[in-house]
This record gives structure tokens, sequence and C-alpha cells, in this order.
């Protein structure tokens, strides 16, 4: 009797008493099954004391978690010495849309579901198809962040289908565009800028960011860094001029976005198709040289398949040789 009354205010102070003691050490046991059936009591005891061990490890873990609101912050904050400036800041730019839809940035990290994250894409971005993937990926990566913090298991954002985005239909630049751009920039500061634009398929975030060393003239190339390339992986390419230059027009300006959309205006281009020149580039080479693998090794793709989806138009062959003919022998 004395035991039971010690046992008794022992479990007073957790506010249980004997039968729940009782009652729990037999769901133990029965869920423990062969391995606990007929076991000596200190053996018995023993095992009791690991599954308590492991019980409490599992509740702790399952417990521990952030919000959505801190998470994703830190997956940006993991990211920013790994990214470019302009990169961090549509990152931000995306995280910010997520975290005002409607009482989503204090739900907790763990408690989300694969539906939440559905109703969060859609009212983020369910108004275009290009965001919403985009903000998918975003989503998914604060989740694979949080998964690496151990501050939840899965990602339900791998269980959202990625939907399929239509490609604008591709128009390289006319060679006759093409002419009025070379004819604009002749003996200006922008010429090595444009044939590097036209004829060698280099981003135009890329010729901004080239420095002299980064020209190899006597080779007649141009290494693209990993600190100038967007993908980050450096690249060597041909370096292709319409005429030869003189010294002093062998240079990458400053401001250089200022001087490139004023030399577009100069040329009669009001509107400014995105990546017209890199389309032109691999179309036209696509159609004239007919070897896309060397293609997809200048423009610094992983693989022909975007090459093919999102780079290149159809060109007839009179125009190719037209555009391929400003390029100097």
């Amino acid at each position: 009797m004395e035991a039971e009354k010690v046992a008794d205010r022992m479990l007073e102070e957790c506010g249980l008493g004997s039968i729940d003691a009782a009652r729990l050490t037999l769901e133990i046991t029965e869920n423990l099954g062969l391995l606990a059936q007929g076991k000596p009591r200190a053996e018995l005891l023993l095992i009791l004391r690991r599954v308590i061990h492991a019980g409490v490890q599992a509740v702790e873990r399952e417990e521990y978690t952030v919000s959505l609101e801190t998470a994703a912050w830190a997956s940006v904050e993991a990211r920013r010495d790994r990214v470019r400036p302009v990169t961090l800041r549509d990152l931000r730019h995306y995280m910010r849309r997520i975290l005002k839809v409607e009482g989503v940035s204090g739900l907790q990290l763990r408690n989300i579901t694969t539906g939440m994250c559905r109703h969060i894409l859609q009212e983020a971005f369910g108004s275009s198809r290009h965001s919403y993937v985009k903000g998918r990926a975003i989503l998914h990566s604060i989740f694979a962040y949080g998964i690496r913090r151990e501050w939840c298991d899965s990602n339900p954002v791998a269980r959202i289908e990625v939907p399929r985005v239509d490609e604008k239909q591709i128009v390289p630049l006319s060679p006759d565009e093409v002419e009025r751009l070379l004819d604009c920039a002749r003996e200006s500061d922008m010429q090595l800028s444009l044939n590097l634009l036209l004829f060698s398929g280099v981003r135009p975030e890329e010729v901004a960011r080239l420095k002299p060393a980064d020209f190899y003239w006597e080779e007649q190339q141009v290494i693209i860094r990993p600190r100038a390339s967007k993908t980050g992986g450096g690249r060597v390419v041909p370096l292709r001029l319409n005429e030869d230059l003189p010294e002093e027009l062998r240079i990458i300006p400053c401001n250089w976005k200022r001087r490139w959309r004023r030399l577009r205006l100069a040329a009669g281009f009001d509107h400014w198709p995105s990546d017209a020149c890199r389309h032109t580039f691999a179309s036209y080479h696509a159609a004239y040289f007919r070897n896309l693998p060397a293609l997809q090794l200048e423009m610094g793709h992983h693989n022909l398949d975007l090459l093919r989806s999102r780079y290149m138009a159809p060109a007839l062959s009179g125009d190719a040789r037209r555009f391929w003919a400003f390029v100097r022998e």
C-alpha cells in the first residue's frame, strides 16, 4: 500500500493517476508485441525506457518548426552569397508576393499541406502562368530548405503539377533590321557590344559585365567567365566582327544599358522583343551552319531541348546567308 501511495504522489506532479499510467504501459507493451512478451521485469523496464526516449525525440522533431515567413527569408539569406544581385532582387520580389497572401505568413511550415500550397500559388500568381511556374519553383525551394533545417519532413509543393507554359513565337530580326542596327553602331563605342550580341549570341547582361582581359584578339575569342555568365558557368565564344575595329573602339562602355537602349531607338526600334539578338543569332546560326551541338556550346545551354523550344525560329537560308555576310571573314 505504501508503494502505491508513493506512486500516486509521483504521478500527481504530472496530473496523471495510477490507472492512467497502467493504461499507457499496457498500450505500449501491446504495441511492442513479441518484443515485450515474456521479458523479465528489469529487461521490460529497459525496453519501455527506450520506447519513451524514442517517442520524446519523435514528438520534439514533429513540434520543431518555424513559420513560412521565417523559412522564406532564411532560404533567401542562405542563397545571398551564391546568386547575383539581380537574381536576389527577383527572388525577394516573389517571396513578398507569396507572403502577401492573406493568413499564410504565420503558418507553421510543418503543418502546411499541398492544398494550402495550391491556394497560395493561385492567389499570388494565378493571373500569369509563367509567374505561377516560377512561384511554384520558389515555394518548392522554401520547403527544400526547411527539410535541410529539419523544420519539416516533406515538400508538399512536389505534389503540385507544373502547368505547361506556351512559349511565345520567336521572330528573329530580319537582315534589313540587323543592317539598320549595324549602321547606327558604326563608329560608336557600341559597335563591339552589338557584334557580341548579334554574332556571338552573348546575353546583354553578360556583355555589360565583360572586362578587357576577357578578350583575346589574336585568337578572335571571348571568354564569358562565371562572374559574367547568367547561369554561373563559363564558356568561350568566337569574336565575330562586321569590320575591323580600331583600338579605341575595342571597349564595353560605361552606362551600357542606357547606351544600348539609345542605339535601338536610333535604329527605329520603339518596341524591342526580349532576347531579340540572341534569338536572331540562334535562328540564323542553325539555318546556316546546321550544327546544333556547336550552337548549344556557344550559347551555354545544358541541353538541346531548351535551345529548340525557346531560342530558335525557322529561318530561310537566303536570310541566313545575308545575316552571316555581315561578318568580316
